[in-house]
């Protein structure tokens, strides 16, 4: 067994490295010089979202960009209250989702697709905060380059809680292995609040026809598609005046269902390296939890552990380091107590995934 666990050490390092290459292989993007030109629908599904909406179309008013080049197409999921828009600028329209899948937010996505009349799709959420540059950043992108899709970052606005900057140190990870993966041609994830495509993409690639069955997804599995189809098309935009700006939770419980619900997509992954990442990650943060009982237990040198637990550490702590300086300004907080608390979260997590239903918006899946 301990030859086994020293194996996982072995690939886990090296795979981990791999991706922290593949960060600093991609270019930051910061030119905002040429005049706007891309026209853009900013599609947003909500369900109850009363207090969040505001603050989202607040800060779309500061955009620096031009009105008549941007719209927002808001999808209500079923609220419990009429969500009513007054006193923008800019044009904004609220749709009532068409529900035919057991996926809300695709649902909602396609029923918004059938008013957009612009060349460009964003899709974000509710509880967000973009860039002043946001837009402009992404035009100017897009004159620059042939592409058809387009992943950006997404971070925490964290106050000093251990929950919330566990959070953003959990997210740094994944952020910094979704823009690992595009460095080392291997991109495989997104996040669905900052993510745009153009309309006709989206129609050849047929929406979300495959994965309706599940009922998230609604970024993971369209980007996979298009990687496998026509992987020249699909970039990772990595800006700092592109990042998106989100809310994390208050408490264990949601933050456990959230993690379950983004965990339940791994095994319908189209990309192999996904699945096989998914894997390695799940094995190391188990292997330690197991190497932790049997020390317990007596059965297992605490310089085993500790030795497993160190090696983990380092290389973790330098592709989150390497991330949370992109995505923030602010330093790390908790970052040994999250590291030693992570294993066991994450494995719980990914167990409960077999078995376990989970919450979300209210609803049960």
């Amino acid at each position: 067994m301990i030859l086994i666990l020293l194996g996982i050490v072995i690939v886990y390092v090296l795979t981990i490295s791999w991706l922290i290459y593949g960060f600093t292989k991609i270019n930051q993007f910061e030119y905002i010089g040429l005049p706007p030109k891309t026209s853009f629908s900013i599609i947003v599904p909500f369900r109850n979202e009363a207090e969040n909406l505001p603050v989202l179309l607040e800060s779309l008013s500061k955009l620096n960009y031009p009105t008549d080049l941007f719209e927002v197409i808001l999808v209500d999921d079923f609220s419990s209250e009429e969500f009513k828009v007054s006193g923008l600028k800019f044009k904004v329209t609220v749709v009532n989702n068409l529900r035919v899948s057991n996926s809300p937010k695709k649902d909602a996505i396609t029923t918004a697709m059938q008013m957009v009349k612009t060349d460009w799709v964003i899709t974000t959420d509710a509880d967000c905060v973009v860039h002043e540059n946001w837009l402009l950043a992404l035009d100017n992108f897009i004159q620059l380059h042939h592409v058809s899709m387009i992943a950006g970052a997404v971070t925490y606005n964290c106050n000093t809680s251990f929950l919330h900057h566990f959070q953003q140190l959990d997210l740094a990870s994944l952020q910094g292995a979704t823009i690992g993966s595009f460095g080392i041609k291997k991109g495989f994830m997104c996040n669905g609040a900052n993510f745009a495509y153009t309309k006709s993409f989206f129609k050849k690639l047929k929406g979300f026809d495959g994965n309706l069955t599940i009922a998230s997804g609604d970024d993971v599995f369209l980007l996979q598609k298009a990687i496998a189809k026509y992987p020249e098309k699909v970039v990772y935009l990595k800006s700092k005046n592109t990042i998106v700006t989100t809310k994390p939770t208050n408490d264990w419980k949601s933050l456990f269902y959230q993690r379950v619900r983004w965990a339940s997509k791994t095994t319908s992954y189209q990309s192999i390296f996904g699945k096989r990442l998914g894997l390695l990650v799940f094995m190391m943060n188990f292997g330690l939890v197991y190497c932790f009982v049997l020390t317990v237990l007596g059965m297992l040198p605490y310089f085993f552990v500790g030795l497993y637990f160190l090696i983990k550490f380092g290389i973790d702590s330098v592709l989150i380091q390497q991330t949370n300086k992109f995505l923030t300004k602010y330093k790390m907080r908790h970052l040994l107590l999250s590291s030693l608390w992570y294993p066991f979260f994450s494995t719980t997590v990914a167990l409960y995934c077999l078995f376990g239903k989970y919450e979300w918006k209210g609803r049960r899946f």
